[in-house]
């Protein structure tokens, strides 16, 4: 499966296959539509670009990333 993951709003919205997830606190993030879960490797693949991207200060502007399973 491929995940594709756009920043919308650096920090706040991002969109992962068409499903937005915003932040709510520093380490809660949500979907607002609650028929548009994730699954459990898109899931994963946020977890990873948080990791990476999102907690990472020397990202002044996030990519747009492509994760493959």
């Amino acid at each position: 499966m491929t995940v594709t993951i756009i920043p919308i709003e650096d920090h706040n919205k991002y969109s992962i296959n068409g499903h937005i997830i915003v932040c709510v606190t520093d380490s809660t993030w949500i979907v607002p539509n609650f028929f548009a879960s994730l699954s459990d490797t898109e899931k994963r693949a946020f977890e990873v670009y948080k990791h990476l991207i999102i907690d990472n200060p020397r990202f002044k502007k996030h990519p747009k990333s492509t994760f493959k399973s």
